[in-house]
């Protein structure tokens, strides 16, 4: 499982520009069952997304089909993690 997190790279309204391409991308790995949730940070500095990805690779490959990261507006920090502890409604999400 993964952590992917955002920061911001450009301005505000860089961001809301591309928003609705963004949202389009989520939806995609939403659909496809790799993203668990998604949120902006407070401060909206930039945004996490939980993944249920196979490897740092898969991560990547998926990473550079944001239009996000195609523009410029934020980069990624990827951390990997293994859930040892997690409620039973969290348990489908375990690989």
């Amino acid at each position: 499982m993964f952590i992917i997190v955002l920061e911001y790279e450009k301005p505000m309204e860089d961001v809301i520009n591309h928003l609705d391409g963004h949202n389009i991308f989520l939806k995609k790995y939403y659909d496809l069952n790799k993203f668990i949730c998604s949120g902006r940070q407070e401060p909206r500095v930039g945004g996490v997304i939980l993944c249920n990805g196979s490897d740092k690779v898969e991560i990547n490959s998926i990473i550079k089909e944001d239009p996000f990261y195609k523009n410029g507006v934020a980069k990624y920090k990827i951390i990997e993690f293994i859930p040892t502890k997690y409620t039973d409604s969290f348990r489908e999400f375990i690989i």
